[in-house]
């Protein structure tokens, strides 16, 4: 009898710990499309806005002194998050049911990606470095031009897949607030 208990409860343990790292559908859907609003703004007016206007941080832990960042950081910030959270959803497994939302998220993260680091980065160094406002906004409609419609295609083929998924899962979602990347 004991031969028999060992093994059987071993195959309990494992179904059970198997199952507790089983990501449910609202994992998925926040991994894949909502954290995809961190990207809002791209190649676009909402992220000149965000580099015009830096937010300001403490100076050496003073919270009386502060600081505009500098848009380095605002950039490095942005890739901070962007590329974790493209590598957590790589880690998702692919089922026919998340399939098209996880490929069209991790489309739109390896098409910012690259420019993030180097489009952006050009352009934090010229507002770091003191350019001239025409030299800025030159530099920002050329992102614009070239990278805005890509990523709009890819934001609402996203945007798409998420609300199929959503909507096949009963994952309550307000679409109406901001589903454009404008």
């Amino acid at each position: 009898m004991k031969k028999i208990m060992l093994p059987v409860l071993f195959l309990c343990s494992y179904f059970l710990f198997t199952s507790c790292n089983t990501a449910t559908p609202e994992n998925y859907f926040d991994i894949a499309v909502l954290n995809c609003n961190m990207m809002q703004g791209f190649a676009s007016e909402g992220l000149q806005r965000e580099l015009e206007s830096p937010t300001v941080q403490m100076v050496n832990g003073n919270k009386d002194q502060v600081a505009p960042m500098k848009r380095k950081e605002i950039i490095d910030s942005k890739i901070q998050f962007i590329e974790p959270n493209l590598e957590k959803i790589k880690q998702l497994k692919e089922t026919e049911d998340t399939k098209d939302m996880l490929h069209a998220s991790a489309a739109l993260y390896e098409y910012v990606i690259p420019v993030y680091k180097n489009e952006y980065q050009q352009l934090a160094k010229l507002y770091d470095d003191g350019a001239s406002k025409e030299q800025i906004q030159s530099f920002e409609q050329s992102i614009e031009q070239k990278y805005f419609p890509g990523f709009e295609e890819l934001f609402d083929r996203l945007t798409a897949a998420g609300k199929l998924y959503a909507e096949k899962n009963n994952i309550k979602v307000n679409w109406d607030i901001h589903t454009s990347p404008q």
